[in-house]
């Protein structure tokens, strides 16, 4: 059976790890090696005229780190693949390969806040200009398209409101203006959303979430066409944010179990999701698998699941968050999201911290909310974590 004729959960164990490993060996070996003995100059040679059987020095390339390249490029659906230190480094490579001084950026507003600082306080510096819309209605696109614009960045669904975007809307877009389109497509994950399928030209994973899923490493990935991946890997080998062999390793592993555990986390989503909506203490719940999710049927459109992550908000204000957060038994008070274990944080102490009020308005975030990232654990468990602790709540 041909690789591309595999499924999901196939390719997520045996992707990229092809041919069989030396002297038998059923897990990827680790080259945990910084630099590589060729066996005469000519190889040498050979290697700088690209030969991809040869590696010289791990920044540029090592053969662990291709393996779980492969295997993140087959999930996605796209020709090739890079795995970063971490999800920041892979957007921040992506846009430099993209952009030069002078260019400009077409960004959805709800964003994740490290692309949002990136956006706002570095990028200027290099005389490169973002634009915003709105997440929804994508909306004055027109007015800020010109010949200028490279770039259509979007995140779908957003952090931490959990907003969809109309992906068959930006690809139409970007084509009638020549722009490339770029994906966050960490809240989703490749097995709940095929973006690449859809028309986007880059997607990112910030990898430390769903994909390693084990809230125990920092990568990020990068899918896209062979040419884009080619021009890509130059940027990251001079900038510096190429993955590990370690982490390359864990990532691999991680993404083995991706479905089992994406497929769990999306129940636990949806049974929680159905229970705060009819909490009392509950003033808002943000989650596209609701049927009250203004939403909805976009996000079942281009969705196969809804995924873990679920926003809630309660009254008091940033006091009545705490509050909440505080009072969880289970369910741990930490950043980040995607684990096996279920994780709470206040996005305006975490990935909003900094943003002024105006900045949280456009953003649509709150003080009163909490961002809930669903494990694997049994849902009624958490569902009584959650209930014990809103009952905390005057």
């Amino acid at each position: 059976m041909k690789s591309k004729s595999r499924l999901f959960s196939t390719i997520a164990v045996h992707g990229g790890e092809e041919p069989k490993f030396p002297i038998g060996a059923v897990a990827q070996p680790i080259y945990q090696t910084s630099t590589f003995v060729f066996e005469s100059t000519s190889k040498v040679k050979r290697f700088q005229e690209g030969d991809p059987s040869l590696y010289l020095y791990t920044r540029y390339g090592n053969p662990t780190i291709r393996a779980a390249e492969e295997k993140i490029a087959q999930l996605e659906g796209g020709e090739a693949g890079l795995v970063f230190t971490s999800g920041m480094a892979a957007i921040s490579t992506t846009i430099l390969t993209l952009c030069s001084t002078g260019d400009k950026i077409l960004a959805t507003r709800s964003l994740y806040g490290g692309t949002h600082h990136l956006f706002m306080s570095i990028l200027p510096r290099l005389g490169i200009q973002v634009n915003y819309i709105d997440s929804e209605t994508l909306e004055p696109f027109a007015k800020l398209v010109d010949r200028s614009t490279k770039v259509f960045y979007i995140e779908t669904p957003t952090n931490p409101n959990l907003k969809i975007v109309d992906i068959k809307k930006v690809v139409a877009l970007a084509k009638k203006h020549n722009l490339t389109t770029v994906i966050d497509n960490t809240f989703a994950t490749p097995y709940n959303q095929k973006p690449i399928k859809m028309g986007i030209d880059v997607a990112i994973e910030s990898g430390t979430k769903y994909l390693a899923g084990h809230s125990d490493l920092i990568v990020g990935t990068v899918v896209g066409k062979k040419s884009f991946i080619k021009k890509a890997s130059y940027f990251r080998k001079i900038l510096g944010g190429s993955c590990d062999p370690m982490g390359a390793y864990f990532l691999l592993r991680g993404m083995k179990t991706l479905a089992l555990r994406v497929e769990k986390q999306n129940q636990n989503g949806m049974a929680i999701a159905k229970f705060l909506e009819k909490h009392p203490k509950i003033k808002r719940v943000y989650y596209p698998g609701l049927p009250s999710h203004p939403q909805h049927k976009l996000a079942a459109s281009q969705m196969q699941g809804f995924g873990g992550m679920i926003t809630l908000e309660v009254g008091g204000g940033l006091k009545g968050a705490t509050k909440v957060i505080d009072s969880f038994k289970l369910i741990l008070n930490a950043s980040s999201l995607g684990g096996v274990q279920s994780l709470a944080s206040l996005p305006v102490l975490t990935s909003h911290y900094g943003f002024s009020k105006e900045d949280l308005k456009k953003a649509d975030v709150s003080t009163g909310m909490v961002r809930l990232s669903c494990g694997i654990e049994d849902t009624p468990d958490l569902i009584s974590d959650l209930k014990q602790a809103l009952n905390k709540l005057k």
